[in-house]
């Protein structure tokens, strides 16, 4: 029995013992953890201070936006070795991936290629009324307006409650310069649309021209003001004869949404401008296909009344202000002449972003 006991109280030392060892090793174990981690945070202290005097010194040696256009190409360079990681960081930073968002060479290809549905359609203009709805069954297109210079198509958008426009129209008294200048001119738009309230170009592509633009108008009582951001790229195509303008939604860091506006997320806009003579001659065809979500709670086919009766009012004054850009009475910027054919890329003048000095403003 005293044997046993002896036993016992020798187990029970030893695990003492243990115990107290297991305790003293933990608690190295977390005086070691602590340490690392108050290393950890002073060196992430430390880079933080640095990052914040290094952007302070930026911020008085240069403009904004010219600070942001150094980080998003620091952004695109990080994402070419590392993608993933690039647009993870990118998004967290809240910079605008132009990579992801331009308007590609491509898209403005298959938009000049547009051009042969406008043939198509002008033909059938002149061909019998069985042979017009046939083309209109193949197509899905149907008419829901006519005028002297223009004809008004919709079709639905597959998938969607929402409708795709085209108007095919021409002008014979302006030049496709002044149309194509007065569309892209955001100053002059401002005071020849009343609608629009606010209108401006905030980012730009140096690489393939493409701008970040955010536009706000109002609205028809009582909806809300809408506003749209969008990229936007135009090419002038010498050796095709064309002009191309192609404007969709975008999401941008730099352009949150507000309670001010409500943002519309769907919206794409196509332009193709055919002389036909020269691109400082009068007359010209156009194509504009066009489409939006405006987020309305009215039925389908009041938003489709808004819109097909809108766009006449829209065209006419766009008509107008291009006769008055004629005419020498307002002074417009000619991005025509800053654009050279597709064998090379063009560069836009950096003085039009951003800037209400308009050093490169002509009469077009």
């Amino acid at each position: 029995m005293g044997r046993r006991m002896g036993l016992l109280l020798s187990w029970l030392q030893r695990s003492g013992v243990g115990t107290s060892e297991k305790v003293r090793s933990d608690k190295k174990k977390q005086g070691l953890l602590s340490i690392f981690a108050n290393h950890c945070s002073f060196v992430t202290g430390q880079r933080l201070r640095r990052a914040y005097q290094i952007g302070e010194l930026y911020s008085n040696l240069y403009s904004e936006r010219t600070r942001w256009t150094l980080v998003g190409s620091i952004w695109r360079r990080l994402q070419s070795k590392h993608a993933s990681t690039g647009k993870l960081v990118a998004a967290l930073a809240g910079v605008f991936m132009w990579e992801d968002e331009k308007v590609r060479d491509e898209e403005l290809h298959r938009c000049g290629l547009e051009l042969q549905a406008l043939e198509k359609v002008k033909n059938l203009s002149a061909s019998s009324e069985k042979e017009k709805a046939a083309g209109q069954v193949e197509t899905g297109w149907e008419v829901v307006m006519e005028k002297n210079n223009f004809k008004v198509w919709r079709r639905s958008i597959e998938g969607s409650h929402l409708w795709e426009y085209r108007v095919l129209g021409s002008y014979n008294d302006v030049t496709p310069r002044q149309f194509f200048n007065v569309q892209l001119d955001t100053e002059y738009r401002k005071k020849w649309d009343a609608l629009v309230l606010k209108l401006e170009v905030v980012d730009r592509d140096v690489n393939t021209g493409s701008e970040v633009v955010h536009w706000a108008t109002h609205f028809p009582y009582p909806m809300y003001s809408r506003d749209y951001v969008y990229v936007r790229r135009y090419d002038v195509d010498v050796e095709n004869n064309l002009m191309v303008l192609i404007s969709r939604a975008v999401q941008h860091p730099g352009v949150p949404e507000t309670q001010d506006y409500v943002r519309v997320h769907s919206y794409q806009s196509k332009m193709v401008i055919r002389p036909h003579k020269t691109f400082d001659e009068n007359g010209f065809d156009y194509l504009l296909t066009y489409s939006d979500d405006p987020q309305t709670a009215f039925p389908r086919y009041c938003v489709s009344w808004m819109v097909s009766s809108g766009m006449p009012d829209f065209l006419e004054k766009l008509h107008t202000a291009a006769l008055r850009a004629k005419n020498l009475e307002v002074g417009i910027f000619d991005y025509a002449s800053v654009i050279k054919s597709n064998d090379t890329k063009h560069q836009p003048s950096q003085d039009r972003l951003g800037d209400n000095t308009r050093p490169g403003q002509i009469y077009a």
